[in-house]
């Protein structure tokens, strides 16, 4: 029986959840609501800020109460956030000055691809990311150009500053480590804002956020907003809570999640490989930092997996389901007749070419849908794979084991060809979907007291089944090669 646990809380790009993590290591119910997500432009993408707060404050306050009725013991407070989602609010009323604008904005994409020339060789060094096609600081640098409010009245963050702000009473104005990676401009081995790269945006360099490790001090709760007034004991990205949450607590250790799109990560050590910027698409990042050591990360990603199949699905009617599509591809072996390519909104890795289309090749009047489905999972294993091993390549030790959850990790036909096309046992997780919940609450459970260390706290994960490769080297070879002459197709 649960007796103790942290309140944790995970707030998304489309929706913000809570659940109480007990010292068991498992969730107790997941409260959750939906976040809107509004298009003023094509490249624009914002959302209301104040919104994410109400929301978010009221699905804690549903855990909060469970937590109560059920007699058990809130020992502190996680928050996992959606990364590189910039909020700028006025302290004095604390109400937004401008729509939070999202991750996924590009609205300086062209501007921004100005700088690269320039910036790039020294970006990739310092930060372990190139100039990229967002930049939140130069987002800020304009509204403020525009605000009458008064510069010392201005506060600018990420989500989790926006959060932390209110939840702490007002009290804690910051930035996690693993959220300022993500920004830009966080110098990965200095734990500093890059002060020429501000600069350089017009960004006022003391208005941002001071960054601070992922188990920091974030305060207390205020007892007005959630009934309880505990400490927040550890603030991160999702992405990397997963890490954490799915196991990759050694180097050399990865984790696939799929969803809308493919992440997938590896820890790397206690340094950035020296290689980070030699591959397109793969980026160094802190994956946690705690008590004033980080831990470093490379991360690479896939756009359109899981979106492929609901195109396929919703938008083509090809087939009734993502579980259909599986279903009958598990009747298929891989072959080399025919191809499918999901570079439907462009390709990242193994080379950046946002102008590439999709490509569905090598059909004729003998192909069925059994045929086309598993064209269609083996090419998303393939697309994935291409991330996996251009991690490989950056890093400077093996990868020697991927954890896999998210939507689709519920296909064994995929998971089996990631394995083939890999040549690495896959380990399917269960209970992926509150992977960065809890693998923010185990850094704030390892911080109070409830395990011993992260290893500890994830040695509670439930198992699942493990996927081992399936064809020789050589034909494993053989397949990844053909593979490589078919996505050339779609850069041409």
């Amino acid at each position: 029986m649960m007796r103790r646990g942290i309140l944790a809380v995970d707030e998304g790009s489309t929706g913000t959840r809570a659940a109480v993590v007990g010292e068991d290591g498992r969730c107790g119910p997941s409260f959750y609501t939906s976040i809107d997500v509004s298009h003023p432009e094509p490249a624009q993408v914002e959302q209301d800020a104040m919104q994410l707060l109400d929301r978010t404050v009221g699905v804690a306050r549903q855990a909060v109460a469970w937590a109560a009725e059920n007699g058990v013991e809130i020992a502190g407070m996680s928050i996992c956030t959606q990364r590189a989602t910039a909020v700028l609010w006025d302290r004095e009323t604390g109400r937004p000055l401008a729509p939070a604008v999202v991750w996924q904005d590009s609205r300086y994409a062209a501007e921004l691809a100005q700088l690269a020339p320039e910036w790039d060789r020294h970006l990739w060094p310092a930060t372990g990311r190139p100039v990229g096609t967002r930049a939140p600081f130069l987002w800020a640098a304009r509204q403020l150009e525009r605000l009458d409010v008064p510069a010392e009245r201005v506060l600018f963050g990420s989500v989790d500053t926006w959060l932390v702000w209110h939840l702490s009473g007002r009290e804690r104005f910051t930035i996690s480590a693993t959220n300022a990676v993500a920004f830009g401009g966080y110098r990965l081995r200095e734990h500093t804002w890059d002060a020429d790269w501000l600069a350089a945006l017009g960004f006022p360099a003391e208005l941002a956020p001071p960054p601070l490790d992922d188990d920091g001090d974030y305060g207390h709760t205020d007892p007005e907003l959630l009934g309880i007034r505990v400490p927040i004991a550890a603030v991160m990205g999702d992405q990397h809570a997963s890490l954490i949450a799915l196991g990759a607590l050694s180097p050399g250790q990865g984790t696939c999640v799929h969803g809308t799109g493919t992440f997938v990560g590896a820890l790397a050590g206690d340094e950035p490989p020296e290689a980070v910027g030699g591959l397109d698409g793969v980026l160094c990042l802190v994956a946690w930092r705690s008590r004033g050591h980080s831990r470093f990360s490379l991360e690479a990603y896939t756009s359109t997996t899981g979106s492929a199949l609901r195109w396929l699905t919703e938008d083509l009617g090809l087939f009734t389901s993502a579980a259909e599509i599986s279903a009958l591809a598990a009747t298929q072996p891989s072959g080399e007749a025919t191809w499918f390519v999901p570079t439907l909104a462009g390709l990242r890795t193994p080379v950046l070419r946002p102008e590439a289309r999709g490509v569905l090749a090598g059909l004729s009047l003998a192909t069925t849908r059994e045929v086309l489905a598993r064209a269609v999972i083996d090419g998303i294993a393939h697309a994935v794979s291409d991330t996996v091993d251009a991690l490989r390549t950056t890093m400077d030790r093996p990868l020697t084991h991927l954890r896999v959850g998210g939507g689709l990790a519920a296909s064994d036909a995929l998971l089996q060809s990631q394995a083939d096309f890999t040549g690495l046992a896959i380990e399917r997780v269960a209970d992926s979907a509150t992977a960065s919940l809890r693998g923010a609450a185990y850094l704030a459970g390892t911080r109070l007291g409830l395990w011993s260390s992260l290893a500890d706290a994830v040695a509670h994960r439930p198992p699942d089944r493990i996927f081992e490769p399936g064809l020789a080297e050589t034909d494993r070879l053989k397949l990844r090669a053909r593979w490589q002459d078919v996505l050339a197709v779609s850069l041409s």
